[in-house]
């Protein structure tokens, strides 16, 4: 199965915010160009008033969590996963099933800090994560996934049993799941999915959907 996180709230500072005093000093924290520093929330929340979409940003805890979530799974360990990120600014990042992320935050962001400035970690040998410039219509067409569903809270109501129970009869199947704290899906990336379905009437934190989809999934497939 491929999964997909979705509009991701993970980015580096954008450019019209980088001298704002929050972010300078941020930097200044990290020893770090403010450029080559991610857009967080809890350090930016004053930059980023004026941003566009700014609810739908400067999250990445939302990405560390779900891929803490997905990757120690028996799916995972058994080479039948496969995990990308992609992120509101239309990159994609390629998490190989080896990587094992560091399980503290900080780490995390550095890491994460080298990837969008190197393009791939490590940055010699074999990369458990590259990144590159790719919409999610780019990489669902690349998958070549032979059903696609996207979750989401304004979606057609179903259960996640039924849901899963289709994915398992499918040869390659691929699911889409938001990576951001406020709001929906853009057009774009609801009409990637063969289906948009709910499974609860209330938004759920990206890492609760994501660890339901793949013990379903992973009860379903093995009937």
């Amino acid at each position: 199965m491929t999964f997909i996180l979705a509009e991701t709230a993970l980015e580096t500072v954008p450019r019209r915010i980088l001298r704002h005093p929050s972010v300078v000093a941020r930097a200044k924290t990290l020893r770090k160009r403010p450029a080559l520093t991610l857009l967080d929330r809890t350090y930016h929340h004053g930059a980023m008033l004026g941003l566009l979409d700014a609810k739908k940003r400067g999250r990445p805890d939302i990405a560390h969590v779900t891929l803490l979530e997905i990757l120690s799974t028996p799916l995972n360990k058994e080479g039948r996963l496969r995990s990308y990120i992609h992120t509101i600014n239309d990159y994609v990042i390629h998490v190989d099933e080896r990587t094992r992320l560091p399980r503290n935050y900080d780490r995390f962001v550095g890491l994460v800090e080298q990837l969008f400035l190197d393009r791939r970690v490590p940055p010699e040998g074999e990369p458990l994560l590259s990144l590159k410039k790719m919409s999610v219509k780019e990489l669902v067409e690349t998958v070549r996934p032979t059903m696609t569903v996207a979750f989401s809270s304004v979606g057609t109501p179903t259960t996640i049993q039924q849901v899963c129970r289709d994915l398992a009869k499918e040869r390659h199947p691929a699911v889409i799941i938001g990576g951001f704290a406020h709001g929906h899906f853009s057009e774009t990336t609801s009409q990637v999915a063969d289906m948009v379905v709910s499974i609860y009437d209330k938004p759920l934190d990206a890492w609760v959907v994501a660890s339901r989809i793949v013990y379903e999934y992973e009860v379903e497939s093995a009937k």
